[in-house]
C-alpha cells in the first residue's frame, strides 16, 4: 500500500509558469481553427478542441480574444475545425503565427475547401468540421465557442499530429486493431 503524501509534498505554488508547465504534460491533437472569407480570413493553431455532444453534433473550441482569428469568428459566426495529420507540422507552425505570418498568408499554398456555411476548411486535414457558432461563453482572456457541426469531412489512412511538452510528434501508423465493440 502506498504511503499517504501530504499536500505540502505534492503541491507547487500556483503561478502562470507552474500552470503552463503542468498543462504541457497533456498530449493533445493539433487542430487549426479557420474563419473569414477571401483575403479577410485567418486561422490559428490550437490544442483546445473537444467534442461536446452527439445530439446535436457539437464541439468546444477555446479562443484567445487577442488572436487575429477571434474577430473573424465573431463577425462571421462560422468557422472550421481542421484536425491535422502526420506530416502537417509546417501547417501547424504557420497557423501559430511563427515568423509573423498573419491573416490569409497563413493559408500559404494549402488547398482550401469553402464549406456550405462559407467557412474555409483545409482540404488536406485529417478531419475537418464545418461549424456555426451556437454559443459564446466569455471567460477572462478567452471565449469558449460552442460550435454546431453542420458537416464533416474525414481522410482515412493517416496518423495524427500530436503536441506534447512543446514538441510536435506523430502518433504512429494508422491503427490496425479492430474498433472496440459497443456494449449491447
Amino acid at each position: 500500500m502506498n504511503a499517504p503524501v501530504s499536500i505540502e509534498d505534492f503541491a507547487t505554488r500556483l503561478s502562470t509558469s507552474a500552470f503552463r508547465g503542468a498543462m504541457r504534460q497533456l498530449a493533445s491533437g493539433v487542430s487549426v481553427i479557420t474563419a473569414g472569407s477571401g483575403e479577410d480570413r485567418s486561422g490559428m493553431t490550437v490544442t483546445s478542441v473537444s467534442s461536446l455532444s452527439l445530439e446535436p453534433p457539437s464541439l468546444i473550441v477555446c479562443v484567445n480574444k487577442q488572436s487575429s482569428t477571434w474577430p473573424l469568428l465573431l463577425r462571421h459566426q462560422v468557422f472550421g475545425v481542421n484536425i491535422l495529420g502526420a506530416g502537417q507540422q509546417d501547417v501547424a507552425v504557420r497557423f501559430s503565427g511563427e515568423g509573423d505570418v498573419s491573416g490569409a498568408a497563413r493559408f500559404g499554398d494549402e488547398p482550401v475547401i469553402i464549406a456550405e456555411t462559407g467557412a474555409p476548411l483545409l482540404a488536406n486535414a485529417l478531419a475537418a468540421f464545418d461549424c456555426e457558432a451556437d454559443a459564446l461563453v466569455d471567460y477572462h482572456s478567452h471565449v469558449i465557442v460552442i460550435g454546431r457541426v453542420k458537416a464533416v469531412r474525414v481522410t482515412e489512412g493517416r496518423s495524427a499530429l500530436l503536441y506534447w511538452r512543446r514538441q510536435y510528434s506523430e502518433l504512429g501508423s494508422a491503427p490496425t486493431l479492430r474498433p472496440r465493440r459497443r456494449a449491447p
